[in-house]
């Protein structure tokens, strides 16, 4: 039989089973048949990484904030593209219009 693998959902659901403390960790590990050691490990790992959820939190919000300018920066961009695109066109008609009359002129 092969090592056995757990989801990250399980996991958390048994360390805070063990620290919601109703029920002995070795209960808990028995009843699962999990080492106690083992989920001593998780529990100890679960603690450490604790204060970096409200960090990754801070940094998805800097980073949506970041999307936002990006998108409203390229939003300028692209109205800026726009109005430049009708000026050269208007230009570009208002030059072949006048070649024509100098040419028209000339004849």
């Amino acid at each position: 039989m092969g090592k056995r693998k757990f989801t990250a959902e399980f996991k958390a659901a048994l360390v805070l089973e063990v620290l919601c403390g109703e029920r002995e960790l070795g209960e808990i590990a028995s009843e699962h048949e999990i080492n106690p050691n083992q989920l001593r490990a998780w529990k100890t790992a679960f603690l450490e990484k604790a204060p970096t959820v409200f960090e990754e939190s801070k940094s998805a919000k800097e980073a949506a904030r970041r999307e936002q300018e990006a998108a409203e920066e390229k939003a300028a961009m692209l109205k800026t593209i726009g109005q430049l695109t009708l000026e050269r066109d208007f230009l570009m008609k208002q030059a072949h219009e006048q070649n024509k009359a100098v040419r028209l002129r000339r004849k």
